[in-house]
């Protein structure tokens, strides 16, 4: 999986929306693993200038995220078969409308899948790899948890497979390759990097997690999303519980981990997996990574 990738190390970071930018990006791609960009709520000017930056500071590989609900993806994506990059991942729909014409210009698809099904559409369609998400996971998630899933998926498809949620050490990285993985993404434990675009409050609501301390909204609206307990989360729960329809719902969390990135804990959506109960600090990337991969 490391030939596939380029990497030194079969590590993916987990494209954290609005907050995997170029410092993030880089640090991981250098200390080993795939940096990999978000583009959530940027143009194609912003990105370009987002993946140029990850070039300066980085000669090595790195990925880009697609969102496929992302209203700009009819821009984006010609603009990155323009432009390639090593490795463009997907999520949240199917790259089936621009998959061959990506991989036509040298850049490896990786999908997030959320089930079985899933990955072996995936699989007919030639990406080349998979990431089997449990919904232990941060952000936004699937029904099947890590343990299931991903022996299930890796036990589908000829494909490479990668485990993610649930990650944060060598223990982690371990059980998923005896699941059958090839190798793991890793989102929540990258919170806490040092090199983390997020507000010191933010890292700080991660690392006093505990193990119960995360929080499913959204099932109502088809649209779960694991996030830390808060203010925001049990008036959210509350009016979902009460029937509130699902304009109201959405207006609760309209614009809410932008307020998490900028350290608002109470009205922010602060978006991380169960695993944060065992995040202890912020540290360096490189520091992470090689908790993951101990030499």
């Amino acid at each position: 999986m490391t030939t596939i990738l380029g990497t030194r190390y079969p590590l993916i970071q987990g494209a954290l929306a609005q907050i995997s930018l170029p410092p993030l990006v880089a640090a991981v791609s250098n200390a080993g693993g795939l940096g990999v960009l978000t583009t959530t709520n940027m143009t194609v000017a912003e990105l370009a200038a987002a993946i140029a930056a990850v070039r300066a500071a980085t000669d090595q590989p790195f990925g880009v995220n697609l969102m496929l609900q992302q209203p700009n993806m009819a821009e984006i994506v010609p603009y990155l078969i323009a432009h390639p990059v090593p490795v463009v991942t997907t999520s949240a729909g199917t790259p089936k409308a621009f998959c061959q014409a990506i991989q036509a210009v040298g850049t490896k698809v990786v999908a997030v899948i959320p089930s079985v099904k899933v990955a072996v559409k995936m699989a007919a369609l030639g990406v080349d790899a998979l990431v089997a998400e449990g919904m232990e996971s941060g952000g936004h998630i699937g029904t099947e948890t890590t343990f299931s899933l991903v022996q299930q998926v890796a036990a589908a498809v000829a494909l490479p497979v990668f485990a993610a949620g649930g990650i944060a050490d060598a223990a982690g990285v371990a059980a998923a390759q005896a699941l059958g993985a090839s190798g793991v993404q890793v989102g929540t434990a990258f919170l806490v990097a040092s090199e983390t675009p997020i507000a010191a409050a933010y890292k700080d609501a991660v690392i006093a997690a505990t193990d119960t301390d995360t929080v499913v909204t959204g099932r109502a609206l088809h649209d779960a999303v694991r996030s830390l307990k808060n203010p925001l989360t049990a008036a959210y729960l509350e009016a979902e519980a009460a029937g509130a329809d699902a304009d109201s719902l959405q207006a609760m969390t309209t614009g809410s981990l932008t307020r998490a990135i900028a350290g608002d804990v109470d009205h922010g959506t602060l978006m991380a997996g169960q695993i944060a109960g065992k995040l202890t600090r912020v540290e360096p990337v490189a520091a992470i990574v090689a908790r993951l991969f101990p030499n």
